[in-house]
C-alpha cells in the first residue's frame, strides 16, 4: 500500500522511455493483434489533500501507431481509421479522479479520437512510488479498459464468409505508466 503524502503533491510527467500505451483487438475472429503508440506524453497533477481535484492529461500522436506490420500501420493511419493527417492527436483529459480503494483510482474524463469526444472511465492501479538511482521520485501505474471503437468514428470493417467481421468492434486499451515527480 502506498500512502499519499504531501511530498507527492504536484506535477508528475510520463517518462516516455518507461511508459506504454497499447491496445489489442481481435482479427478475423480467431486471433489477437496488439499494437502500441510510440509517442505518448502525459501529466498527472496530484492534489493529495483533495484527490478529486487532481487531473490527468494524456496526448498520443496517432501517427506513432505500431502493430509491427507496416501495411497494417499505414491502414490504421489512413482515413479508414485514425486519419492522422487531419487528426494528429488522440487526447484524454480527466474530469474527475476518485480513489475507490487503497492505490486504486477511477479516472473519468473526455477521450477524443478524430473529431469525436466521449466520456470514459478508466480504473487505474498505483503500483508504487520509489526514488530511482538518478534521484527521481517515480510512480508506476497500470490500467486496462475495453471500449467500443465505433462511437469514435472508427467504423471500417469487412464481413467474413462464415459470419463475424475482420476487426473486432471492441478494443482493449492497455496502460503501463511510469511518471516522474517534477521537483525543484
Amino acid at each position: 500500500m502506498t500512502v499519499l503524502d504531501a511530498s507527492m503533491a504536484g506535477a508528475w510527467h510520463f517518462d516516455p522511455a518507461h511508459t506504454r500505451v497499447g491496445f489489442s483487438a481481435r482479427h478475423a475472429m480467431v486471433t489477437t493483434v496488439r499494437g502500441t503508440f510510440k509517442d505518448v506524453r502525459g501529466v498527472i497533477d496530484l492534489n493529495v489533500d483533495d484527490i478529486a481535484s487532481s487531473t490527468v492529461e494524456v496526448v498520443i500522436q496517432s501517427a506513432s501507431v505500431d502493430t509491427y506490420n507496416a501495411q497494417r500501420d499505414e491502414h490504421l493511419r489512413s482515413i479508414d481509421f485514425f486519419n492522422v493527417e487531419e487528426f494528429p492527436e488522440i487526447r484524454f483529459v480527466s474530469t474527475t479522479v476518485d480513489e475507490v480503494e487503497d492505490d486504486n483510482f477511477m479516472v473519468v474524463g473526455d477521450l477524443t479520437i478524430k473529431d469525436v469526444t466521449q466520456q470514459v472511465a478508466i480504473p487505474i492501479e498505483l503500483l508504487g512510488v520509489q526514488r530511482d538511482p538518478m534521484g527521481n521520485l517515480r510512480a508506476g501505474f497500470e490500467a486496462t479498459r475495453r471500449l467500443d471503437r465505433r462511437p469514435f468514428g472508427l467504423h471500417w470493417n469487412m464481413p467474413l464468409d462464415k459470419g463475424g467481421v475482420l476487426v473486432s468492434e471492441k478494443v482493449t486499451l492497455e496502460f503501463e505508466i511510469s511518471a516522474i515527480k517534477q521537483e525543484g
